[in-house]
């Protein structure tokens, strides 16, 4: 049994319903530590709601941040240190030199809809990512699955092209979301999962509601319902705690307004890490930065740390490459591209592009705002004249960056857990980089033993690097504020999903 279900279970994940709005007082387990008998619900805020409720069409965070672990569950998860432990796979094995996964499966799990899970769910949904329904380009990493044996229904073989170092992991991610055939017609709008809660109500634009399931096959959660609150701002979510509409502040937008949190006893502050990064887009396939020199100055334009220092009071981590410190290939590349102003004009008279005019499409974050003012700055200092232009986020800049690659530059989080591939691997990425130097060393890294995989993701990752194909300024903090009675809350983001299924109540 997976290590979490040994916990008070709460999905407080993302979302939105309409009894949030009737529930976020009542909703909220309450700030009073009389014991957790009175507290049967627990209200999170976030900023950066879901579009709709299906991540195999539809690009962003917000979505499998919100049901990831709390109503779609995989084969395994990701545990805090980013270890693999088993969830609906209560085992496997490894045979046929190392390319097939033998799976025992979990007995008496069933979806939200009543359906059984079985082994015939687990084919359906591997060859589900690997057919045009699934639109989002993480379905590359289902690549490498040749074939989806059915032995019984408590028993499945999964069998590899080649073996792999990432596959497995890769199946605790949403691309191994296991779904219910029967469950699909309108995923977003309804989702059928495995997991401890169920939608109970989604109010778009407001809340998403989850209550628990009576016939969950784990450990029943601690609370009863769950309310995931999206708000405009870092601001809101802060006033919303203080006044006591919420419990919880996750991935906190605005580090600045920590102080009065930090100093009062009634809460409790959590710094933690996360595999996003925050990317200075580059459209490689469009002027000026097809050319890589200009690329080049751009890097050494921009100081990264002082855009952490200024942008957001200092949290974060500066690591030079598209690589959180989590990740086992990670190494510090800070000194590829050093601030270096002069180096910057002078690769840019080397491109004959002085005095560049270019359109900075921000989306409407407060990170990307916040760092955006500091980044428009520096450029300027070498000749790069940014014109910021906002684009409502998710559905605008989804639209026009992320799909239409309509941009020359633009800055976003990037979330996904392991995603260096997915953003540089695929020249049909928004990013536009041409992958041609790094495919044959990425497919022979993640075939190889354990240290050849490390090995040559390294080589990747410097690869990327010269090329300039992204800027990574730096990987994103794990800031989460709470009332000081509320336990269980998981300091760092280590996939897409918010998983608070242990929250509970002090």
């Amino acid at each position: 049994m997976s290590a979490k279900k040994n916990y008070c279970r709460l999905a407080a994940a993302v979302m939105v319903g309409s009894l949030a709005l009737t529930a976020c007082s009542a909703g909220s387990g309450g700030s009073s530590s009389e014991g957790s008998a009175e507290n049967t619900s627990v209200t999170v805020a976030l900023t950066g709601e879901p579009v709709n409720l299906d991540f195999t069409t539809t690009a962003g965070a917000a979505i499998p941040q919100a049901l990831m672990s709390n109503v779609y569950e995989g084969l395994v998860e990701i545990d805090q240190a980013g270890k693999i432990q088993p969830l609906l796979a209560e085992s496997w094995e490894l045979s046929n030199g190392n390319k097939t996964y033998t799976f025992k499966l979990r007995e008496g799990a069933t979806f939200s809809n009543g359906e059984a899970f079985t082994a015939e769910d687990v084919k359906f949904s591997i060859e589900r990512v690997q057919s045009d329904a699934w639109v989002s380009s993480l379905k590359k990493k289902m690549d490498i699955v040749d074939s989806v044996e059915v032995n019984s229904d408590t028993e499945v073989a999964i069998t590899l092209k080649q073996p792999s170092n990432a596959w497995l992991f890769d199946m605790g991610t949403l691309v191994g979301a296991i779904f219910d055939p029967s469950g699909v017609d309108d995923l977003a709008g309804t989702a059928i999962g495995t997991g401890p809660y169920a939608i109970d109500a989604w109010n778009r634009g407001q809340s998403i509601e989850f209550a628990t399931r009576e016939d969950y096959w784990g450990e029943a959660p601690a609370v009863e319902n769950v309310s995931l609150r999206y708000f405009a701002d870092a601001v809101a979510t802060t006033n919303a705690l203080q006044s006591g509409d919420v419990d919880v502040v996750y991935n906190m937008q605005s580090p600045e307004l920590l102080s009065s949190f930090e100093s009062d006893g009634k809460y409790q502050v959590l710094d933690g890490t996360s595999n996003g990064e925050i990317v200075l887009s580059m459209n490689n396939n469009m002027a000026p930065f097809d050319d890589v020199r200009v690329r080049q100055a751009v890097m050494h334009a921009i100081d990264r740390q002082a855009v952490v220092d200024t942008a957001w009071n200092g949290y974060g981590t500066v690591v030079g490459g598209p690589v959180p410190t989590t990740d086992p290939y990670y190494e510090d590349l800070n000194d590829v591209y050093p601030y270096d102003p002069a180096k910057a004009e002078s690769l840019l008279a080397e491109a004959g592009a002085q005095d560049l005019d270019i359109t900075f499409t921000v989306p409407t974050r407060p990170y990307a705002t916040a760092v955006s003012e500091i980044v428009v700055s520096q450029l300027a200092d070498v000749g790069i004249n940014a014109k910021i232009e906002s684009a409502e986020f998710p559905a605008v800049w989804l639209d026009e960056v992320f799909t239409k690659q309509d941009y020359q530059m633009s800055v976003v989080l990037a979330v996904e857990s392991r995603d260096v591939l997915a953003m540089f691997n695929n020249p049909d990425y928004y990013l536009g980089y041409d992958n041609s130097k790094i495919k044959d060393l990425a497919a022979e890294a993640d075939a190889a033993d354990e240290a050849g995989y490390v090995d040559g993701m390294k080589q990747v990752v410097r690869t990327i690097v010269d090329d300039a194909a992204a800027n990574t300024l730096f990987i994103f903090p794990n800031i989460v504020v709470a009332k000081a009675e509320v336990s269980g809350i998981p300091a760092n983001s280590v996939t897409e999903a918010l998983d608070l299924t242990n929250l509970g109540w002090k």
